[in-house]
C-alpha cells in the first residue's frame, strides 16, 4: 500500500510540474505576444499622423503645381490604400496576411511620396512656401517616429518569434495556436530610404 501512495505521490507532483510548466510558457507566449502588438499600437499612432499630414501636404502642393495632377492624384490613392490597410491591421497585428498588405501598401505610399517630392524640386516657389516647408518639416520627424516604433515592433516580434519556435514552448504554441509574428520589412529595396522631404 505504502509503494503505491508513493507512486501515486510522485506522479501527482510529476503531473503538477509539468502544468506549472505548461501555465508558464503559455503566460510568456501571451506577455510576447501582447509586447509586440503594443509595439505595433506605437506605429498605428504615427502612421494615422503620417495619413492627416499628407492631405494638407497635397492641397499646399495643388496651387502650384497644376500641370502634375497625376502625381497628386497617385499620392492621395497610395494614402487611401494605406489607410484601409493599416486598419485591417490594427485591428490584429498577428494576422500575418494583414500585415504584408500594409507593409505592401506603405512602400506604395512610401514611393508615391518620394515621387512628389521629386516634382516639388523642380518648383521653386512652392519650395519656398512656409507652409510646405512646416509639412515637410512635420513629415521627417513623423518619418523619424514611424522608423523608431518600427525597431521596437520588430524587436518584439522578433523576441516572440523567438521563443515561440523555441523548443519546447513550440509545442505549447502549437497547441494554443500561437502564429508567427511578421517583420516589418521593405522589400523593395527602392523604399528602404524615407522619402526625401528636405529642401
Amino acid at each position: 500500500m505504502l509503494p503505491l501512495l508513493i507512486t501515486l505521490g510522485v506522479v501527482v507532483v510529476v503531473v503538477l510540474m509539468l502544468v506549472v510548466i505548461v501555465a508558464g510558457m503559455y503566460n510568456k507566449l501571451v506577455t510576447l505576444r501582447n509586447r509586440f502588438k503594443n509595439a505595433f499600437a506605437q506605429i498605428d499612432v504615427q502612421l494615422k499622423r503620417r495619413y492627416d499630414l499628407i492631405p494638407n501636404l497635397v492641397e499646399t502642393a495643388k496651387g502650384y503645381i497644376k500641370h502634375e495632377r497625376e502625381t497628386l492624384e497617385a499620392v492621395i490613392a497610395a494614402r487611401n490604400q494605406a489607410m484601409s490597410a493599416q486598419k485591417a491591421a490594427s485591428a490584429d497585428p498577428a494576422n500575418a496576411d494583414a500585415m504584408k498588405s500594409l507593409l505592401g501598401a506603405e512602400g506604395n505610399l512610401t514611393g508615391a511620396l518620394g515621387r512628389l517630392m521629386v516634382v516639388v524640386e523642380a518648383y521653386p516657389d512652392l519650395k519656398a512656401n512656409q507652409n510646405m516647408l512646416s509639412l515637410q518639416e512635420e513629415l521627417t520627424s513623423t518619418e523619424n517616429k514611424v522608423s523608431f516604433a518600427r525597431q521596437s515592433y520588430n524587436d518584439g516580434a522578433t523576441a516572440y518569434n523567438t521563443y515561440r519556435e523555441s523548443f519546447p514552448s513550440n509545442l505549447i504554441a502549437g497547441m494554443f495556436n500561437f502564429g508567427p509574428a511578421v517583420l516589418w520589412e521593405i522589400e523593395d529595396a527602392s523604399q528602404r530610404e524615407a522619402p526625401k522631404v528636405k529642401f
